[in-house]
Order: structure tokens, then C-alpha cells, then sequence
């Protein structure tokens, strides 16, 4: 058990005074058996004239800020101190009908799961299938779970990872070509994977440890900003996190935020200003993330 410290700042900067749209807000992390909150704050530059708080359609803590006079900066400032309580692999138990490919869903997981198994692009080519099956068949015995954790590896291994500022993600095949891609485009491709196998996976959006406060192995990258792994359904186990950029699994180094269907569902900060379009000059985002 670790108590984090975890700090979060976005900032906007504009040539000139601008008006400020709505902002959505997705920095608060949900009490659960494996994160308690002690406390938060969150601090907003200029001020928000009002500020509401909501639970989207998946839990998640949405905070909805609008402003009522221009300004040339606009700063979001995060920060919460919560006791971590992560699973580790070892803790892992998949029920037994659902510990080997292939198997199924129960009716009313099958229900609930709903679009959560679908796959979202298109693989007219079959070369994800193809992935998967390279995959499978380097898993002997075809067990569920350490064939999810081949995946988480295989990625880490054959996938580089690169910083992209870009919106948006790219699509699964487009990562498979490349062969590199960020946290959010591993977390997509996986994802498609999983559903290939015809299991429930979910985004996941949310920070990740300085592996120096762990003792996590060298090269963990994606630290300094906001991170993107993914959830996988396991009957018996129930929500699973993998983290293919780091080839983590159970939520050991892993703080969750907020999860989603799609990546586009779980973006941190959205928003919108109005003004010339030039005015805008740059965004910088940068978390810190400390132990007690």
C-alpha cells in the first residue's frame, strides 16, 4: 500500500484575450477497494464563473467549468492524495469455464458487456486476426489470462513507443504498420485485440507511478503526463488492467481515472474558445506524482 501524491497541470496560452467554451474535466479518480481518496483540489485560472459536477454514463467524476470573461491563459490545476491498493498478478483467479480459449460470457455478463466486446475497425485484410493468432499460438494451452499477458508483452516487445501530440488515436492498423505508436495507441490496438477473442475491453485513462518510487523495471516510459492502458472483462476476476506500452498487468504502478468504451470518451480536458484561430499559441500538461 502506497499513499500518492498525485499533481496535475494544464495550461492554454493565447496570443490575445480569448472567450472560453465549456470545459470538461476528467482528473478525479473514483473511490473503489483499490484507491481511497484522502483528499482533493482543484484550482482553475481565470476562475470559472460556475462549476458543476456530474457522473458520466461509465461513473466516471466529470467536472463541467464555464467562464464569463476573456483571458490570454487558462490553467487547470489538479491534485488528490489517495492510498493505492493495487492488484497484483499472483491475486488474479479466472473462473474456471473461462480459464481457456474458447469459451463464453454468461447471459447476462454477455448483456452488459454489450458494446464493449465489439470491435470498431475495419480489418478487411485480417492482419489483426493474423497478430492474434501469432499470439495464440506462442501461448501453449491456450489459458485466457497469460495469453492476454503474452499480448501486453508481445506489444511492449515488437511496438516502439513515441510521444505523439496529435489528437485522436491512431487506428489499429495503422500502429500494426508502423510498428510505434503512444500509450493511448497501444491501448486501442490491444483493445481491438481482446474484442477479437471475443472479450469486453475498455479504455482506461488515468497516471502512471515514477518507477523510481517502486521499483518497477527500467525503461518504463509514458511518466510526466497523462496515461492510456486498458481493461480486460475476466469472469471471476472482473475487470483487469494491462498496460501493453509497460507490459504491467494487475494496476501495480497504474493510477486509474476514468474509463470508457472509446478513447474518445475519456480524453482529460475538453474544451472549446472563441477568437481568431491563430491566437493560440501552445498547451503544456504536466503531473508529478509523489509517495509519503
Amino acid at each position: 500500500m502506497a499513499i500518492l501524491n498525485v499533481h496535475h497541470r494544464t495550461s492554454y496560452r493565447y496570443s490575445q484575450p480569448v472567450e472560453f467554451g465549456e470545459h470538461r474535466l476528467m482528473s478525479r479518480p473514483r473511490d473503489s477497494h483499490d484507491l481511497r481518496l484522502i483528499d482533493t483540489t482543484l484550482l482553475i485560472d481565470p476562475p470559472a464563473s460556475a462549476l458543476r459536477w456530474i457522473h458520466d454514463v461509465f461513473g466516471n467524476s466529470i467536472a463541467i467549468a464555464t467562464f464569463d470573461r476573456p483571458a490570454d491563459t487558462l490553467t487547470f490545476e489538479s491534485a488528490f492524495r489517495a492510498q493505492h491498493y493495487p492488484v497484483v498478478s499472483d491475486e488474479i483467479v479466472v473462473e474456471p469455464y473461462a480459464s481457456h480459449f474458447p469459451f463464453s460470457y454468461s447471459a447476462d455478463d454477455a448483456l452488459d458487456l454489450g458494446w464493449t466486446k465489439e470491435r470498431v475497425y475495419p480489418d478487411p485484410e485480417h492482419r489483426i486476426d493474423q497478430w492474434i493468432k501469432n499470439v495464440l499460438d506462442r501461448t501453449p494451452g491456450g489459458r485466457t489470462f497469460e495469453t492476454l499477458v503474452a499480448m501486453t508483452s508481445a506489444i511492449r516487445e515488437q511496438f516502439q513507443y513515441v510521444v505523439r501530440e496529435q489528437e485522436g488515436v491512431q487506428s489499429p492498423l495503422e500502429t500494426l504498420e508502423l510498428r510505434r505508436g503512444s500509450c493511448r495507441d497501444f491501448a486501442v490496438f490491444m483493445m481491438e485485440a481482446a474484442r477479437g477473442l471475443g472479450l469486453g475491453a475498455r479504455f482506461v485513462s488515468g497516471y502512471l507511478y515514477d518507477e523510481r518510487l517502486v521499483g518497477a523495471a527500467s525503461g518504463m516510459v509514458g511518466t510526466g503526463a497523462t496515461h492510456a492502458w486498458l481493461q480486460v472483462y475476466l469472469p471471476g476476476a472482473g475487470w483487469v488492467e494491462f498496460d501493453p506500452t509497460n507490459a504491467l498487468v494487475g494496476g501495480r504502478n497504474l493510477i486509474r481515472v476514468a474509463v470508457a468504451r472509446d478513447a474518445a470518451q475519456a480524453v482529460p480536458v475538453v474544451g472549446s474558445f472563441k477568437g481568431p484561430a491563430q491566437s493560440f499559441l501552445s498547451l503544456s500538461v504536466n503531473v508529478t506524482v509523489t509517495t509519503e
